[in-house]
């Protein structure tokens, strides 16, 4: 077919209202879901889309010269006419959505240190757009966060800073409120615009201490910058013995009920909870507020004692779920164990059978496991559950054998393995399973697409008082009788030790649970310019988009390509080159100003994948019609 249209995609593209064609929040909606209705970009012509523009913003680094890596995570918004996206130097940007134009930029004052140190690299996920219905400056706003947990409002017309947020349009979430703890709170991802609200969480460094930073989720007024309220999801009592459980990830929010949906994480330190309470029951859960009070509606904790670095990582999403011909308001949540939790929106019972699984209990002196955890019947994990020495793969037999070996020398008892002095096998790792990139939810064929890592780590816990030296990571928990050390297993050719595939995007029927499709994942690439097999797949960050025509949109691979699949089948139908990997979420809308359809995707590479590293924002169309 050569048209770019066919008539039935016209027709859609003209029933579906302005607004869904927009991508004016992160995750394309308040509620996420990742899901965009325009409709000019078709199965049938997809393999027609072309290079519309590229930006180049200079905001990256390797690493050189003391600088720190910057990894390009953003996912752009699309409100009032234009594009506005931030760089991993927390620069925000407005473009010229038909051209890549940049309109206006902004750097942060004082700049975000090329040096800080606080996350494991520098990363901006995403801005928010706020509009009061009025004419005048400051009347549309892009509220932006900055990595050292600063929250800024600009002017959406022309990036002037606000004067009458905070000082001079900034709020510190450091300095100007009580202090939190032990650490420096940090903003990784954007904030969620209620009324005239922004609400924001932190991202809290893992493993440093015993007693970090509390995991405050604030809301401030957008126009003022004053504090609203503030929820912590550490209870009073506990809160000298603990800290983080903190929504690092991106929140969501339904309109209608007002409710604001709270990923939360780990208790501080991660990996050794010997000295928090047995369970804090807010951490590792999603948290139901009353978005405009912070009140608590209702919490689910999916990961009970966390010894593992399991956090929420993605943004719950708010979605419908048919069931017996009813209609159930329903909340999905990815996990890093690669579960999918579906949630009765209000009061956050499962929709699905979910049994409290017995797990391997700790043998460390001090620790005191948890007896079970949350494992869902149904839908089955999008990623491999656990490892053991004889699962062990190689490129050679004798890479296999070394893999069996080394894995032999740790406990490996499956899934929720705990750590140990010895040395424990996890997987997935602390990565994924399922990360930040979350998944995308088709209202309409009702499935749930969303990728997944697979690869297998190890983790040893260290005396405090013991040499800290050796490989991998080094989480020296301080205040706690451990230190920890973890990394992922790999082989003498720097091969992971489980078998392939190490990505995988997979489809879920959000009614009945049930897996549709699984696919392999992008390419690895390999020595002398070589890519591994598609059936080996690709480790991968950020996450899938699904769009009204039935095509799921996904970068995330170590092989700087995004590709387009078939929502039904899992059938791969377009792919291109573009100039760095793809670590990030792609968006969609269709212009006011051409009405033509764009997908974007942000290029820079991620400092966790490999280290080249880059700065593109990379814009997609289909050819003009004459």
């Amino acid at each position: 077919m050569n048209r770019s249209l066919t008539l039935a995609a016209a027709a859609l593209a003209l029933a579906v209202p302005a607004s869904a064609q927009d991508w004016p929040t992160y995750g394309g909606a308040p509620g996420g879901g990742q899901y965009s209705g325009a409709g000019q970009i078709t199965p049938e012509n997809v393999d027609r889309l072309e290079v519309a523009w590229t930006l180049r913003t200079g905001d990256f680094s390797n690493g050189e010269d003391g600088t720190r890596k910057t990894t390009f995570e953003a996912n752009p918004i699309y409100a009032d006419g234009r594009l506005y996206v931030c760089t991993p130097y927390n620069r925000v940007i407005a473009v010229e959505a038909e051209t890549g134009a940049v309109e206006w930029d902004y750097e942060p004052n004082p700049p975000l240190p090329r040096d800080y140190n606080q996350q494991h690299s520098l990363i901006c996920r995403g801005v928010s757009y706020w509009e009061s219905g009025q004419d005048g400056a400051c009347e549309r706003r892009i509220i932006a966060p900055v990595l050292d947990g600063r929250l800024v409002a600009l002017d959406a017309r022309t990036g002037a800073p606000c004067p009458d947020f905070g000082t001079g349009g900034v709020i510190d979430l450091n300095a100007d409120f009580p202090p939190m703890g032990v650490g420096v709170v940090n903003v990784t991802s954007p904030a969620v615009i209620f009324e005239d609200l922004a609400i924001v969480g932190t991202a809290i460094g893992d493993n440093q201490n015993a007693d970090m930073p509390d995991g405050i989720v604030r809301a401030f007024d957008v126009r003022t910058g004053k504090e609203a309220w503030a929820w912590n999801p550490i209870p009073d009592r506990y809160r000298s013995r603990s800290g983080a459980a903190n929504a690092w990830a991106p929140m969501s929010v339904d309109p209608d009920t007002a409710t604001l949906f709270v990923p939360t994480s780990s208790p501080s330190p991660d990996y050794w909870g010997g000295d928090r309470a047995p369970n804090l029951g807010a951490t590792n859960a999603v948290v139901a507020l009353d978005a405009r009070t912070g009140s608590e509606i209702w919490v689910r904790q999916l990961i009970h004692h966390d010894l593992f670095d399991n956090d929420l990582p993605a943004q719950p999403v708010v979605a419908d779920q048919m069931r017996d011909g009813r209609r159930e308001p329903a909340i999905v949540q990815a996990t890093k164990t690669g579960q999918l939790f579906v949630l009765d929106k209000a009061n956050g019972d499962y929709l699905f059978q979910t049994r409290e699984r017995p797990v391997p209990q700790s043998t460390v002196d001090g620790e005191q496991s948890a007896p079970t955890q949350p494992v869902p019947v149904l839908p089955k994990p999008i990623a491999r559950q656990g490892f053991a020495p004889r699962d062990a793969w190689g490129i050679t037999p004798l890479d296999r054998l070394w893999c069996k070996r080394e894995a032999e020398r740790h406990r490996a008892d499956g899934l929720f393995t705990p750590p140990s002095v010895r040395g424990s096998i996890q997987m997935p790792f602390y990565g994924g399973g399922s990360n930040w990139g979350g998944v995308a939810v088709d209202p309409e064929r009702r499935l749930i697409v969303g990728n997944a890592m697979n690869l297998v780590q190890w983790v040893r816990l260290i005396p405090a008082d013991a040499d800290p030296a050796g490989e991998g990571e080094l989480g020296r928990q301080k205040g706690a009788p451990y230190m920890m050390r973890r990394g992922v297993l790999l082989s003498p050719l720097g091969v992971p030790c489980n078998a392939p595939p190490w990505g995988a995007l997979t489809a879920v029927d959000i009614d009945t649970g049930e897996t549709r499709w699984q696919v392999p994942l992008g390419k690895v690439p390999l020595a002398f310019g070589l890519t591994g097999p598609e059936t080996w797949g690709s480790p991968n960050i950020g996450g899938p988009i699904a769009t009204a025509t039935g095509l799921v949109f996904i970068a995330a691979t170590m092989d700087s390509r995004i590709r387009a699949f078939n929502i039904w089948t899992g059938e791969q139908v377009w792919e291109h080159e573009i100039p760095f990997d793809g670590a990030a979420t792609p968006m969609t809308f269709v212009s006011r100003r051409d009405g033509r359809q764009y997908l974007v995707i942000a290029a820079g590479g991620s400092a966790l994948l490999r280290p080249r590293l880059g700065d593109a924002l990379v814009a997609f169309r289909l050819p003009n019609e004459k």
